[in-house]
């Protein structure tokens, strides 16, 4: 089992974040089933102010690249990104267009 870690801001502005956590309370079935069949068993994201982590584990079946052209490929899922970065910014120092960052693991106990 393979863990992932991402990171991401929100646009920080109390209403725009109060909207997005409620579309996670109902979060869209197709993008669930986009999830899970992209080999992500068990997916978590916090928030801290306008920040959020997103924390992933996948089975044997996932990879990054798989996972993007799934997702590419899925009308719902691409709705669903296009709705979500109306809230969403990117975090400083990225290059344009990307979103989710991956985070380097530096210690584990």
């Amino acid at each position: 089992m393979n863990k992932y870690c991402f990171a991401l801001d929100l646009k920080d502005d109390p209403a725009l974040i109060k909207a997005y956590e409620a579309y996670h309370n109902q979060i869209w079935p197709e993008i669930v089933a986009s999830i899970k069949d992209a080999g992500i068993t068990k997916l978590e994201i916090y928030r801290y102010a306008n920040r959020l982590m997103m924390l992933m584990e996948v089975d044997e079946s996932y990879s990054p690249e798989r996972k993007a052209a799934m997702d590419a490929a899925n009308e719902k899922v691409q709705d669903w990104e296009n709705l979500m970065w109306k809230y969403q910014q990117a975090l400083p120092g990225v290059k344009p267009g990307e979103k989710w960052m991956l985070m380097n693991k530096i210690y584990e106990l």
